[in-house]
């Protein structure tokens, strides 16, 4: 593996009983660099991350993470790695300062670098007030940067974080993201899976689509969006019939569906010639839009043209701003 590779999976499989989770993955994850891995409910993505992690054995594959195979030297790559979880893996009981330092000396550190790398550690993460009060009087918030935190004081080569910002109120999200970035910028890698494609959209320099045990997709997010189109036409029908009439006559050009607010999207390069065309096309009597307005395409659409599956939880346009919305 070249030296600026910090995750390398070549034909990755698992199966479980009868079930194949994982069937011929490959990625490359550059140093230093935000990966994200993104996928419907049951696509393969927390059995790739427990594989990539060391806590289960591929089928069939190679793995090798920041450079030792993922199989034979399992205990240099968990030297070298961190992953936290959905959930806070802290003791409520201690406080913030005495979990760190206890990880300290279980990553191997001296008591002195231990308290010296919680104290680092609590001041980057914005904690040093709260140092010596127990967990359990945490803050939702204050607990994930604290378990997050806890994850770095080995200093790891490679951060795993599996949906850092689930049930976090948005200040505290806008935090995290923060932190990400500057996690990368300091050369450490960041592996991330989330259910929320703008964080995906806004952190990730490369992004893979996991479905069905397969990659289907992988780029930049940029390069993704343009995959599928530039822009989005979302066309808002004037009731269910027309949504239904509409919507057949699309088939698969459309890459948005929201039956429950009557809203169908297709890809459009958003020039005024172009929405005209594709509005006369579908509405050729002028009685079945209701409304329309032209939105940059975001991941959303990637992931529900890509996998035929809305995004958990559910397809959002509220994140995309539009550029013009009018009468039909």
């Amino acid at each position: 593996m070249a030296d600026e590779t910090a995750v390398e999976a070549t034909g990755l499989e698992k199966s479980y009983g009868r079930v194949r989770v994982l069937a011929g993955v490959d990625l490359n994850v550059p140093r230093g660099s935000v990966f994200s891995l993104l996928g419907p409910n049951g696509a393969g993505k927390t059995t790739t991350v427990r594989i990539l992690s060391t806590l289960v054995r591929p089928d069939a594959g190679r793995v090798r993470v920041a450079g030792f195979d993922a199989v034979r030297d399992r205990r240099a790559v968990r030297r070298r790695i961190s992953l936290t979880g959905q959930y806070a893996a802290l003791d409520a009981e201690q406080t913030g300062e005495e979990n760190l330092r206890m990880m300290g000396r279980l990553s191997g550190l001296s008591r002195r670098r231990a308290r010296e790398r919680a104290g680092e550690l609590l001041e980057r993460f914005d904690l040093t007030a709260a140092a010596r009060r127990r967990v359990g009087t945490y803050s939702g918030g204050m607990r994930r940067r604290l378990d997050i935190a806890a994850g770095l004081v080995g200093d790891p080569e490679v951060v795993f974080l599996d949906e850092p910002t689930t049930g976090l109120d948005p200040r505290s999200r806008q935090a995290m993201w923060e932190f990400v970035a500057s996690l990368a910028g300091t050369g450490t890698t960041v592996f991330l899976t989330t259910q929320y494609l703008e964080e995906a959209d806004r952190l990730a320099d490369r992004v893979a689509l996991l479905d069905g045990g397969r990659l289907v997709a992988e780029g930049t997010p940029g390069e993704l969006k343009r995959r599928i189109a530039g822009r989005r036409l979302d066309l808002t029908l004037a009731d269910p019939a027309a949504y239904a009439r509409v919507a057949d006559r699309l088939g698969d050009i459309a890459v948005l569906r929201v039956p429950d607010r009557l809203l169908l999207g297709v890809p459009t390069d958003g020039s005024a010639a172009h929405v005209r065309a594709l509005l006369d096309e579908v509405d050729p009597d002028r009685d079945a839009v209701d409304r329309f307005a032209v939105y940059e395409a975001t991941l959303d659409d990637v992931f529900l043209a890509l996998t035929g599956s809305p995004a958990a939880p559910a397809v959002s346009t509220a994140a995309a701003a539009p550029e013009e919305a009018t009468d039909a």
